[in-house]
């Protein structure tokens, strides 16, 4: 599966503030994430495991090309994970060609160095957030471009937008746009899944449990307008500022360094599904 040494792979990850770890976590505490979720999978098979996450909240698909890039390289990964393209879609001039071109260049300069790189698709917003609808064709083009680009340099689709628990709002922060710790391990599974790593299987894709009956009309409109009071409104200031979530922000983990597998126990606590939502 590895290429340089399959008992200690270099795992680097690449993106923006869903590979960070946004929602899993904070900035008190720290954040984990799927691919940190990930990279103690692999330390599971592999207890020589080394891990680097380079995504910082905020980049662009051309900011993962022009920051990350070079220093994933010069780490030569075994495997890479490449994330990106969301806060591309949420601006007003989103040209997919052009995020897809960015996206490649990455895919194409990682598989040429040997790396096996993964990545994912994203769900149809408009079932988790009623206000993105017009996102909706957005998320379908960059789709789109990522598989046609993965497909032509051997990068392995986890599609976890192709499934609808992906759109439980259980899996999802308060804010929509990052993955509850709920989410972040079913995101973790998908891509050790579509990996075909040990201890993987499809379960990431089974349906969480019933939730209590859904808010009536007029709950579930009230619920949209705290959410965009909440998040949505100053996203778009800080947007309008010309500023970012990332701002003066650097990389969580430059380095490969070794990664502790959490145990059964552990695992197990982090893992189990959260209770119900009764906005869901």
């Amino acid at each position: 599966m590895y290429v340089n040494d399959p008992e200690a792979p270099r795992y680097v990850a690449l993106g923006d503030s869903q590979t960070e770890g946004l929602g899993d976590g904070d900035d008190t505490v720290g954040l984990r994430g799927w691919a940190d979720r990930l990279a103690e999978h692999l330390a599971q098979h592999h207890p020589g495991t080394r891990y680097a996450n380079l995504a910082v909240r905020g980049r662009l698909a051309r900011h993962v090309r022009t920051e990350q890039l070079a220093p994933a390289l010069a780490l030569r990964p075994d495997l890479a994970t490449v994330v990106a393209g969301v806060n591309d879609l949420l601006r007003p001039r989103f040209d997919a060609d052009e995020v897809g071109a960015h996206l490649e260049a990455v895919f194409a300069a990682l598989t040429a160095q040997g790396a096996r790189v993964a990545t994912v698709t994203f769900p149809d917003v408009t079932l988790i957030t009623p206000l993105a609808r017009p996102l909706a064709p957005r998320v379908a083009a960059l789709n789109d471009r990522i598989r046609d680009a993965a497909r032509r340099h051997g990068v392995v689709v986890a599609e976890t937008g192709s499934h609808a628990v992906v759109t439980d709002l259980r899996l999802w922060s308060p804010d929509r746009l990052h993955a509850s710790p709920l989410g972040h391990a079913r995101i973790a599974a998908a891509v050790a899944h579509a990996l075909a790593l040990p201890g993987s299987d499809d379960t990431w894709t089974h349906p969480l449990p019933p939730v209590p009956a859904a808010l009536p009309a007029r709950g579930r409109a009230a619920a949209e307008l705290r959410w965009a009071a909440a998040f949505l409104w100053p996203w778009l200031g800080r947007r309008l500022r010309g500023r970012s979530s990332g701002d003066g922000r650097t990389a969580k983990r430059p380095q490969l360094l070794p990664v502790l597998a959490p145990g059964p126990r552990d695992s197990a606590r982090r893992e189990r599904e959260e209770p119900p939502r009764g906005e869901n």
